[in-house]
């Protein structure tokens, strides 16, 4: 049986997969790391823990199936996208802890920026705006406040990459320094119209060209790996994504107009918008969807900081529950949110309000006010916030959607898919595999490997979806969605 490997390093978990060229799963492992909060709304993982997570995952599948392992086609990658690491040329080991995409210390930096009237000229070039979720603003404040950093980076005994980067150098062993357009596109450093690097955009945040890794198509060789002594024979990397994309490319969204939604820590609603770049006059940024034999496709993505986060802030920082799973529950327990609103500014609000000063507020709470009602609260804060970028994407593209493709660990709460559902009108397509990010890769890396010729063979392959259709009174949506409007004004 021909196979696939692949890691998915998200902003929580290391997962190691195994696939069949079908895209069947058939075996899967996984570790937790550790999440260090160094200041409030700094946000860092220990990339050397990372590292040795990814080999320890590999290394208990492989061992688990060892009768697979000769069919193995290559090995992929998708990953959490704008997290930043530094580390040495010679050995590979970072030099900082990562900087993950949900930290906010670059805020000062992106404010310096704008007033300075930097964010339009950044807009046009990379489709993004100056916000500290990007990478760009984390790498200027490494060099502004770690000189030894800066000397490396200037002199070259230092690399400075997205985590698919980081993984590959250390897996090739040196050999392979080198990204995808997909991550490249979420650093503020990227051309994706040109597809390269921008020497003005380096310049402005600080970063030596010279330090940063050349950019592939997805579907390209990325050297060769034995993941240190793990397998008798070298196998190649082929399928690298950033996460988000790598779930459109998995739900199959190949034609314009098609949108997914990812359900994890944080959500993004990708809608394709074809091969030619379009830039929204809103709050919506254009980024590079993947790029397939040269050419681009581009697409609509909306950012939401905090989607499932937020229900583990349920359970960590407020302890309301003990299990994520307890939120469907607690939910329809009640008859409705009692008046009550989360806006989960844990980090700021992304589209489409894009404010880095907003702080998280519970709002509507009376003497009535119950556990129940926070928790449906937080689920609901959800689904607004995809309504809310929804509303702008199809005003910005010019087309009607009548459904959009979810994945991600939330789809199982079936309170919540319902609830999108009916908030945003439209038939919700849950897949039945509810992580497909490395699902997206490893169909890249088939095809990257010749197993299948184009996307129109991949698009015919089975999937298996939940529909979840709009069921809720047109007013109880208004009434609803304006509570939301009015708590979101109160915190902006």
């Amino acid at each position: 049986m021909d196979t696939i490997l692949a890691i998915d390093q998200s902003t929580s978990v290391t997962k190691a997969l195994l696939y069949d060229v079908t895209g069947k799963q058939i075996d899967k492992a996984s570790l937790d790391h550790q999440q260090h909060y160094p200041q409030p709304g700094w946000v860092e993982h220990d990339a050397e823990e990372i590292w040795c997570n990814v080999l320890s995952v590999l290394g208990s599948l492989v061992r688990k199936n060892r009768a697979l392992i000769p069919g193995l086609v290559c090995l992929s990658i998708t990953n959490q996208r704008e997290t930043i690491v530094v580390f040495d040329r010679k050995t590979g080991r970072p030099l900082h802890n990562a900087i993950v995409w949900q930290c906010r210390r670059g805020a000062s930096i992106c404010s310096e920026l704008v007033e300075a009237g930097h964010n339009e000229q950044v807009r046009q070039l990379t489709g993004l705006k100056i916000d500290t979720y990007f990478s760009a603003s984390k790498l200027k404040w490494l060099v502004r406040n770690k000189p030894e950093i800066r000397a490396k980076l200037t002199n070259g005994e230092a690399l400075v990459g997205t985590i698919d980067t980081y993984l590959i150098y250390r897996l090739t062993g040196g050999r392979t320094f080198a990204t995808d357009h997909t991550n490249a596109s979420r650093t503020l450093l990227f051309d994706i119209e040109k597809l390269r690097w921008d020497e003005g955009l380096c310049g402005l945040f600080e970063i030596p060209q010279k330090a940063l890794p050349e950019v592939q198509e997805s579907a390209a060789s990325y050297g060769e790996t034995t993941i240190e002594g793990l397998l008798d024979k070298p196998l190649t990397i082929c399928g690298v994504m950033g996460d988000s994309q790598a779930s459109l490319f998995a739900q199959r969204c190949f034609k314009p107009g098609m949108a997914k939604v990812t359900f994890g820590t944080g959500s993004s609603v990708l809608l394709n918008i074809g091969g030619r770049l379009r830039l929204s006059g809103s709050g919506v940024v254009s980024t590079i969807a993947w790029v397939d034999q040269g050419k681009p496709t581009y697409s609509f993505e909306g950012i939401i900081n905090y989607s499932a986060a937020t229900i583990d802030w349920l359970k960590n920082q407020l302890q309301l529950i003990d299990d994520p799973r307890q939120t469907e529950a607690l939910a329809t327990a009640v008859e409705d949110n009692g008046g009550v609103y989360l806006v989960p500014a844990f980090a700021g609000l992304s589209t489409p309000y894009w404010s880095q000063t907003a702080k998280a507020a519970l709002v509507g709470m009376t003497a009535h006010s119950n556990k129940c009602h926070v928790v449906r609260a937080a689920l609901e804060s959800i689904a607004y916030q995809v309504r809310d970028v929804l509303d702008m994407m199809k005003a910005d593209a010019g087309i009607t959607l009548q459904s959009i493709y979810a994945d991600g660990g939330a789809t199982a709460n079936r309170f919540l898919m319902q609830f999108t559902a009916d908030i945003a009108g439209l038939d919700l397509m849950v897949n039945d595999m509810p992580g497909l990010s490395p699902l997206g890769a490893a169909l890249s890396g088939a095809s990257g490997m010749g197993v299948y010729s184009s996307l129109d063979d991949l698009a015919g392959l089975p999937r298996d979806y939940a529909a979840y259709q709009p069921a809720m009174e047109a007013k109880k949506v208004e009434k609803y969605f304006n509570g939301w409007k009015q708590a979101v004004a109160m915190v902006l």
